[in-house]
């Protein structure tokens, strides 16, 4: 019975010593691991955190600060440094003396014109000032670009009133992107963002009694609605954000899942959106809208303006595009530029609803459109390779193809820099 017993606890010894030795490897290795790749993470993270300063400009609104240093990442696909100019956009410090001087062309529009996620050298109004350089010398192009992320062609035309009609434009480039529609009217805009749709920090359109539309200035006292309560984290979550502040592969790891996340409900019934909805509705002015004029859920909401049949709060709200193009046109046709849309390759081409829906628009103003998935299908590229795999914005490549468009465009339509002979050069329609 001893010897039994000996041998019973020797073999228990073994095996405690086996699984000490085996976990002790685990443990070692998992270390090896993680400690591996927080060093890689490190070098290929430059940064974890986004810095984007802004300031208020009572006559444009929301604005970056000028000559301030933007940092900008998704912690997946790009982590860019930049610059604003003297006037805070990311592009080169505008020159009006050089400008004039040669066939300049102006951008305006959101996040892809702004393009936070690429260097200022890869953006397309650059790369279009050198192709022209190299393909169409002698129309001496030149180029600039005002853009700011989260505004609709209705926020943007403080920009051109303020500063790119002083470039003094022969050719006026309207980016537009699917959001655009909703980021026009202060309604679905507040929605999406949970500022009050009558104290916007941006210039805005209301509609008067008669029913006709004016602009309304940015608001110095404009507020965002509360969000919804929100429970307080687990001890789990805690310190899960204490990892994700210190370790670059915590914070990969984070931005990897929430990348997931979206790829598996790209709308989810975001939280936000519903207690902003909820609030609006308490206001006087919209507690009388009967309930088919609201949209039920983020996904209608965010639907692009893709539907056969428009519910009602959409109907009403593309009048804000409508009045926003109109604006535009007015000071075009005032300061002798040409005026063009280019659609980015998230709206579609021929067929889809929501660019036949614009093309309309357009057309019934004169307006050409430059399509750039009608663009890059003709060429045989691949769409993806536009935008970043985990974000929807331009990379190096999509800024090439939106500027190789526009190059393509300016060479059909040459008369744009001569103002003596340019008449209706392009017609209207699409590009």
């Amino acid at each position: 019975m001893t010897l039994k017993l000996k041998l019973r606890r020797g073999k228990r010894s073994s095996c405690l010593r086996i699984i000490g030795w085996n976990t002790a490897f685990i443990v070692i290795g998992l270390t090896l691991v993680v400690g591996v790749s927080e060093i890689y993470f490190r070098v290929k993270m430059p940064f974890t955190r986004g810095d984007l300063p802004v300031r208020f400009d009572p006559e444009v609104g929301l604005i970056r600060k000028p000559y301030a240093e933007m940092r900008h990442t998704d912690n997946l696909d790009f982590w860019t440094i930049s610059w604003t100019n003297s006037l805070g956009f990311l592009d080169r410090d505008p020159q009006p003396d050089v400008a004039s001087m040669s066939c300049h062309v102006v951008a305006i529009g959101d996040s892809f014109v702004e393009a936070k996620e690429v260097a200022i050298s890869e953006k397309f109004q650059v790369k279009l000032e050198k192709l022209a350089a190299r393909t169409l010398p002698h129309l001496n192009v030149t180029t600039s670009a005002f853009g700011r992320g989260n505004t609709g062609q209705i926020n943007q035309l403080p920009y051109y009133d303020k500063y790119a009609r002083f470039m003094d434009p022969e050719l006026l480039v309207l980016v537009f992107h699917v959001n655009d529609f909703w980021d026009n009217s202060p309604f679905l805009s507040a929605i999406i963002k949970g500022y009050h749709p009558e104290h916007m920090p941006f210039v805005t359109a209301e509609r008067k009694d008669d029913g006709t539309m004016r602009l309304r200035p940015p608001d110095p006292e404009y507020f965002q609605m509360p969000g919804p309560a929100v429970p307080p984290p687990s001890r789990l979550q805690t310190w899960w954000d204490k990892m994700a502040e210190v370790s670059h592969f915590a914070k990969w790891i984070e931005a990897k899942t929430n990348a997931l996340s979206f790829e598996r409900d790209p709308a989810p019934n975001d939280p936000f959106v519903v207690e902003w909805m909820k609030q609006l509705k308490e206001y006087p002015v919209y507690e009388t809208l009967p309930p088919e004029w609201w949209p039920s859920n983020w996904r209608e909401v965010d639907d692009l303006f893709d539907e056969d049949n428009l519910p009602l709060f959409y109907e009403e709200n593309l009048d804000y595009t409508e009045f926003s193009l109109d604006e535009f046109k007015e000071r075009a046709d005032r300061d002798d530029a040409a005026l063009v849309i280019l659609t980015t390759h998230h709206v579609g081409a021929d067929g889809d609803l929501t660019f036949d829906r614009l093309k309309a628009m357009a057309q019934a103003r004169g307006i050409p459109i430059i399509s750039q998935l009608d663009y890059i299908m003709r060429g045989g590229g691949k769409v993806q390779d536009a935008n970043f795999r985990h974000d929807g914005h331009w990379t190096t490549t999509g800024h090439r193809w939106a500027a190789e468009a526009l190059l393509q465009y300016l060479a059909q339509n040459q008369r744009i820099c001569d103002r003596g002979e340019r008449g209706a050069a392009g017609g209207g329609g699409e590009g």
